[in-house]
Order: C-alpha cells, then structure tokens, then sequence
C-alpha cells in the first residue's frame, strides 16, 4: 500500500509518495492553484501516481497541509459573520488589548474586526468568574438577537458570552435558537472552541473560526471530491497547528486549528529526520516561496505556544511556536521612500511569480538574484520542468535596484540575498538565543525550496556549526504529513494557589479530558493500545500576568513537590530565574490526546559509487564582494557517494531544492541520505 503527503504552499504545492511495505520514497512539485489549491493537489496526484504506476485504488492515506485558512484571513475573504456576546461588551473585539507589535511607531494601525459593530449584538445574560449565574439568560433578548443577526443576511455566527469557560449553559441554549434561526449558518460557540479564560483572545479565536468555516467547509468538500473522482479510497486528514492530524469532519469545526497547518508539518518532520541522523537539538529553517518559518526543537520535541497572531488577529490554540517572516523565493525587492534597499514581506507569490518565470512579474525577487549569481540552474528548476527566463532577471534588478544606488548588478543581486538572510538570522536568534539557548549547539535543519541556497550563509552568520538538509528539502513539510499522529487538544481554566487540593482537582481535570480525548481517539477508530495522552500545566508566580507550560506527564497526587521544581526548572529556561519562595499559582490543565499512526521507519541508502561519478560540471558563482566569483562543482545529490566528505565551493541539485556550499565549507551524505554541512566560524 502507499501513503501520500500533499503540502500546499503559496508557490508550489507539494508531494510524498511512501510504498509501506519498501520504506521507498518518491518526491514531486508543481506551482499552486491559488484560486482552488484543490485542483493543483489532484493534479499532482494524477501526476505522481501515473509516474510510478500505482493504483489510486491502492493508497491507503492521504495527509494534507494547507494555507486556506491563513490566506481567508489575510485577504480578509471568509463569510460574513456575525457575533452574540454578553450585554456590554461587543467592543471588546475592537478594543482588544493595551500592547502594541511596536510601541513607538505611530503608524502601525489594528486590523479591521472581522465582525463590524452593527453585526455584533448583545443578549441580556452574564456568568461570574467562578461558573454563578448572575443574570439569567434572557429568551427574548436572545430570539431578538439571532433575528436581527439573520436579517443582516449573515452566513456565519460567532456566540461568545462572559466566563462561558466556567459554564458554558447560555451558549448551549444561544446555539439552538442560532440553528432554529439560521438553519444554514455556521456556528461557532466559544465555549466549544476554547474553554479557557482571556474574553478577548477566546472572541477573537472564536470569530476567526467563524470567518473561516464556511469556505474551508466548501474547499474540503471539493478536495474530497477530486480525491474520491481519481479513485483513492480514503478521506483525506489534515495536519494542524500543533502538528497533529486531523480528520475532514474535525476541520469542519474547528478550522482555526489549521492556521500554520503547513509549516507545522516541516517541524514534525525537521524533528524526527534529526531523531534518527542524530542531532536531537535543530533549529528548523523552512524557506518557501513567500515566507520563512524558524523553530526550535530541543530533544526531538518542538516547543509550542498557546496564542499567536494570524494577519494581526489573535488566535489562542495550541500549535508548533513557529516564526514567521516575509522572506521566500518570490519575496519582492526595492528602494523605499528613504533610498535605502528592502526585501519582503511582499511576494510575488505563483502569481505571477519571480520575473524569471516569464508570467506577467515585474518586480526583482530573491529568485531572481540568485539566478543572477549562478546559484540556481535555470534548467534544472522542478527538474526542468518550468522554463526560466535569466535575462529578464538581470534586466529588472538592474533597472529597478543597481542603477539607481549606483551598484555593480552582483552587489545588487548579492545585497539582495545579504538583507533577506540578515532578516532571516534575527529570526533563528528570537526562537533560540533569546529564549535562552546557546545556538552553538544546535544545528540548523534547513529545508523548503530556497533553504538550502541560503543555510551556508545564514547559518555562518548565526555561528551554527552544522546545517542538515534532509532528501529533497523542497518537499520536507509533505514528507511530514507521513510522520505525524493524530491529536486533539483539551484545556480547562483552574485558577488557584499552589497546594495539596487544588493539585488534586488538577489532576481530577486531566482525567475528565481524557476520557474525552479517548472517547474522540474512539471516533477516530484508533486501537487502545496506539492511545497516548500528554499532560501539561500552565502556571505563574503569584502575580505574574503571563503563565507558562510545565509538563505533568508521571505526577501523581504525592508529587506536588516534584510539580513545584518542574516549574520553577521551566521558569529558568524561559526567564533565566526562578523566585523559590515566590507563592505559585494553577492557570489552566491541558491535554493532547494522541493515536499513533503507523509510519515506515527511514531507510538507509547505499548512495553512488564515487564523487566524480556524482559531478556533473561546474559553474561560476558568486559567493561576495570580498571574493567575487569562484567555479563551484556541481553534483547530482542522488549519486553522491555515503559518508565521503567533498569541498566547497560546490552546488548540489536535485529535483525540489539546490543546495549552496561555500568556500572552507565541507559537505557529506549520511547513511540515511541528508546532506550534512560543517561551517566553519
């Protein structure tokens, strides 16, 4: 049987075709559909199953990332949504918080709510912090507000009333007048969604979700349609945020959970190829055609948060901590109003793309520089499948960057990369070094289309010692989706002091969502012996705004000693001190329910038979301004020999990505096929 991993990027869309009983792995891009990402995805499956000669009929599982979720929310294209919120506060969604992304500067605005005010309605009702009933839910308030919600023709509500984590009564009785009123909304109800304290960040996630859900539901009805016409017998998963999977039927109710679904799956794989090749500690260096995304993973575990912001709104679920930058291939380059040189965050996406790709892009990117330097093979991307137009590179970053700041074309081209690269170090050091890990012992796992033409440089300039790619980088986050579990998330507020009872009502949580999480894994049809549950806690020093996560897997009732050093042990790592004597309190219990999923382990490979046999020329290119133009080697990845050390400067290509080695930079292919460089500092 075979299983199939499908990441659709911004750029290209990508697979993973994995034969189950071999380990054998085949690999394949094509440039996205951004009006149906679906129809690129059937596509490449009709594709890469005719080029092996397998039976749709024999595909076992289908995994999928996706971007639609994220890209809804950036071009602000999702559903006209309403919102039902307590008496008095439909502007919290507007009002939001004190903090600003950059305290001093004047123009930064807040996003638009996605929910006008005329379509946030208030309903007669209110809850108290700890679960009382302080103002019984009004029926009529509630009819009037689903009416006036229904005459504004919305297709999506949103129902999130105050302390409805403690009880979540009156927006169970909302729900049913929303169905009674609007039979065919969306409805997304807070209490369902996040059952966790902080009214601005459980709205705003829970109007995201609503924004979001009618068309996702509409884009995973015609992916299940295109994957049940070409004949695969399966119902495609999808991973999301946290780096699970989850079934079509999960993401039709929560579609918010899959806003890093992509880049989630990269890290998921970044963290397991580094398990088996040995370098448990990596910082993953994903770098597509629109954004770069860096994570840590320390131990073969990645680190995760519980909030972050998509296109400036704030979305409180547990997902990978992964940062984003505007920096990929198709990143735009140019002079801005003070005559100084910029890169991203505008891309030029797959449409129309790089100028080189000769579809209608008139801007320089970082794809074009780097043709411009020699360091990408104009007939070699997609293993020549897309024809590139040089010339027409050199011409627009010319015209539009060198002449009119007076540089040479390879100081504007390679000027070009030094700012994208410099953009992409400061965030390798926000993930790493000031969260207080020494980077020097980590390596840099670099992967996506353009990581590699920019680890050797990146990682020198971020004085990491050694960079891993892994076979065909640009397909890694597909290549995830075949090593990935399902999972699902639980929380529960708890706030109370650090003692013995509450301890013991902690761990009386943990195990009510548990059996929740197993009755789910039961849904799922998961076997009880690949059920697996993680237990985790969030808490802070007594007056502390901010919590933090302490694992709590193995601690029983005996063992609040035992939780206490946990936490001030996390506490160090995540502020550099801890307070002993400092009171404690308990926030939130969480936990991840988990069904492995059977996976192949990583075969080892026998490699070529020596490196002239790999070599397939060699080329000019420009590595900077102090050494300007050297003649690289250029290898065929696939033939390189196992474990025989080669010299920069050299190039190796393959199918999905190029891989740059500089001057004094050494590269070796290990048993397991990645490709792993020594930079020395």
């Amino acid at each position: 049987m075979q299983r199939i991993g499908v990441d659709v990027g911004g750029t290209f869309t990508d697979f993973t075709l994995l034969d189950e009983a071999s380990g054998e792995l085949r690999f394949f891009k094509l440039p996205s559909t951004p009006g149906d990402p679906s129809a690129a995805i059937e596509d490449g499956l009709l594709q890469i199953l005719a080029a092996h000669d397998v039976s749709p009929a024999d595909v076992s599982y289908v995994g999928h990332g996706t971007t639609v979720a994220t890209n809804i929310v950036i071009e602000r294209s999702g559903a006209r949504t309403g919102l039902l919120t307590t008496r008095g506060f439909r502007d919290i969604l507007e009002l939001g918080r004190q903090a600003r992304p950059s305290i001093y500067d004047y123009r930064i605005e807040k996003p638009v709510p996605l929910v006008p005010r005329d379509r946030r309605v208030e309903v007669i009702e209110r809850i108290g912090p700890d679960g009382e009933v302080l103002t019984a839910l009004d029926a009529a308030s509630l009819e009037a507000a689903a009416r006036a919600l229904a005459e504004q023709g919305v297709e999506s509500v949103a129902i999130c009333f105050l302390h409805s984590y403690r009880a979540p009564t009156h927006e169970a009785a909302a729900k049913a007048v929303v169905r009674r009123v609007l039979p065919d909304a969306y409805v997304t109800v807070s209490s369902e969604i996040l059952p966790e304290f902080r009214e601005f960040e459980r709205m705003s996630t829970a109007v995201v979700n609503a924004f979001v859900g009618p068309r996702m539901s509409r884009y995973l009805e015609r992916l299940q349609s295109r994957i049940a016409s070409i004949g695969i017998p399966v119902q495609p998963y999808t991973i999301h945020s946290n780096g699970g999977l989850m079934s079509a039927e999960t993401v039709r109710d929560c579609p918010v959970r899959t806003c890093v679904s992509g880049p989630a799956a990269g890290v998921v794989g970044a963290a397991e190829i580094g398990r088996v090749a040995g370098f448990p500690d990596l910082i993953s260096f994903d770098v597509g055609g629109t954004s770069t995304d860096v994570s840590l993973i320390a131990g073969s575990q990645p680190l995760y948060t519980s909030a972050r912001l998509v296109a400036g709104y704030p979305v409180k679920t547990p997902m990978l901590d992964i940062h984003v930058i505007g920096a990929g291939g198709g990143s735009i380059a140019m002079i801005d109003d003070a005559g100084a040189m910029k890169v991203g965050p505008r891309s030029a996406g797959a449409e129309p793309g790089p100028v080189a790709y000769g579809r209608g892009g008139t801007e320089p990117t970082m794809t074009d520089a780097n043709l411009c330097l020699g360091r990408l093979d104009p007939g070699m991307l997609l293993g020549g499948r897309m024809r590139i137009d040089v010339a027409a590179a050199r011409d627009v970053i010319q015209r539009a960057i060198a002449g009119p700041l007076g540089l040479s074309l390879e100081e504007a081209a390679h000027g070009i990369l030094q700012i994208a690269n410099a953009n992409m170090s400061r965030a390798i050091r926000s993930v790493s070094v000031e969260k207080g890990y020494d980077i020097s012992s980590f390596a840099l796992c670099a992967f996506g289309g353009a990581g590699p033409l920019h680890a050797a440089e990146v990682a020198h300039e971020c004085a990491i010692p050694r960079v891993l790619i892994p076979r065909e980088p640009g397909t890694l986050c597909a290549r995830g989706m075949l090593l990935s579990d399902l999972s699902a998330d639980y929380v529960r507020s708890q706030f109370a002091d650090a003692t013995a009872g509450s301890w013991a009502r902690v761990l009386e949580l943990f195990a009510d969502m548990e059996r929740e999480g197993d009755a789910w894994l039961q849904r799922e049809a998961i076997a009880l012996e690949l059920r697996r549950f993680q237990r985790v806690l969030d808490a802070r020093y007594r007056g502390q705004n901010f919590e933090i996560k302490v694992g709590c897997d193995g601690l029983a009732e005996a063992d609040l000693a035992d939780l206490l050093t946990r936490f001030h042990a996390a506490h160090t790592q995540e502020y550099g001190y801890a307070i002993e004597g400092r009171g404690i309190e308990f926030v939130s219990a969480r936990v991840r329910a988990i069904g492995i999923v059977p996976k192949a382990p990583q075969a080892r490979i026998t490699g070529g038979a020596s490196l002239k046999a790999a070599t397939t020329g060699s080329r000019r290119i420009y590595v900077d301004k102090r050494r300007g133009w050297h003649e690289a080697t250029i290898y065929r990845r696939e033939a390189l020999p196992v474990e025989m050390q080669f010299q920069g400067p050299a190039i190796v290509t393959e199918m999905s990505a190029t891989t740059i080695i500089l001057p004094e930079q050494t590269g070796v292919i290990d048993p397991w096929g990645n490709l792993i460089l020594d930079i020395p500092q």
